[in-house]
């Protein structure tokens, strides 16, 4: 590896040479090959000097550039794509519009009548807890509805963690 890079800046320094002679021939005004003395490097972009681009002149900004027609194109794109995404996560977007839209509409009848049966049914549950207080207590009592309430969800808060248990 040494000897690779020693190689290439033997190689460097030759060509640093090479053009140093040139140069020098050029503005001392002997050419070379006899021919036109003038040569020299257009260096538009960069400056060797300082080894760094060089600034563009304020006539080259006043033309229109790729980077001016394009500024804010990017934005707009990551914006885009985000909308679309947006859409592709809805759920109405991902499902059939029209597969499932009959079954929904039969499920709703049926379902209407199961709602109704299950609140009649919640409803004659709540009333027999009721009784069965009322007789138990004094019947000139009044019956606490928010106890019965909290008892209810005990028995019920039980009834899962036996189940759970038993599991």
């Amino acid at each position: 590896m040494d000897t690779n890079l020693a190689a290439t800046s033997a190689a460097r320094k030759e060509r640093l040479i090479a053009l140093r002679r040139r140069k020098e021939a050029v503005e001392t005004g002997n050419g070379t090959n006899g021919g036109p003395s003038h040569f020299a490097f257009k260096q538009r972009n960069y400056d060797p000097e300082t080894r760094t681009l060089r600034k563009r002149g304020e006539e080259d900004e006043a033309e229109d550039t790729v980077e001016k027609a394009v500024e804010g194109l990017a934005e707009q794109i990551i914006k885009e794509d985000e909308e679309k995404r947006k859409e592709e996560l809805d759920l109405f977007n991902i499902q059939p519009k029209r597969a499932n839209w009959d079954l929904k509409r039969d499920m709703t009848n049926r379902m209407a009548k199961l709602d109704r049966k299950t609140n009649e049914a919640i409803a004659t549950i709540f009333r027999q807890r009721l009784q069965a207080m009322r007789k138990d207590q004094n019947p000139d009592a009044q019956v606490d509805l928010l106890a019965s309430m909290n008892a209810n969800q005990q028995e019920r808060d039980e009834a899962a963690e036996s189940d759970s248990d038993s599991e």
